[in-house]
This record gives structure tokens, C-alpha cells and sequence, in this order.
């Protein structure tokens, strides 16, 4: 498993758990210790999910493009010869 990979499923959505629960601790009155550092870990979830963002996730690999590709071009070639070009000579 990649870094990017590994990124997309469990660091990404690691940050935004801990921006929600920076805002639950900041908003229940049973904890004065998670009521303390509720901004703080709201904070470090908003630097963490802005850094994760930013990691784009791996491309996907399309294997039926280089088939796609040679239909094209050969079916181009049957269509116009070797040589010669749409509209007249130039």
C-alpha cells in the first residue's frame, strides 16, 4: 500500500475526526480537561486535514487505453493513406 493510499484511507479521515471532536470537546460540560483543549485539537485536525488534502490520490490505471489508441489509428489509416491529406494538396 502506498503513502498515497494509505493517505485517502485512514489520514484524511483521522484529521476530520479530530476537527469534530475538537468541536464536541469544546461544546460538552462534563470535561473541563477536553473543554481546555477543544480549540487546540480542533486546530491541529484543521492543519492536518489542510496537509492531507493536498496529497492527490494515486491515478488509476486504464489499461484498455493503449488498445483504444491502436483501434484509433488503425481505423485513421484505413480511412486516409499514407501520404496523402484531407482537403486537397497544400
Amino acid at each position: 500500500m502506498s503513502f498515497r493510499n494509505t493517505n485517502q484511507r485512514f489520514l484524511a479521515p483521522a484529521a476530520q475526526g479530530l476537527m469534530i471532536f475538537g468541536i464536541i470537546s469544546l461544546c460538552q460540560p462534563w470535561s473541563l480537561f477536553l473543554h481546555q483543549y477543544g480549540v487546540t485539537l480542533t486546530l491541529v485536525g484543521l492543519i492536518a486535514f489542510m496537509i492531507t488534502s493536498k496529497i492527490a490520490p494515486d491515478p488509476e490505471k486504464d489499461e484498455g487505453f493503449i488498445e483504444d489508441s491502436l483501434d484509433t489509428l488503425e481505423l485513421n489509416e484505413t480511412n486516409h493513406p499514407a501520404g496523402s491529406r484531407a482537403g486537397g494538396n497544400h
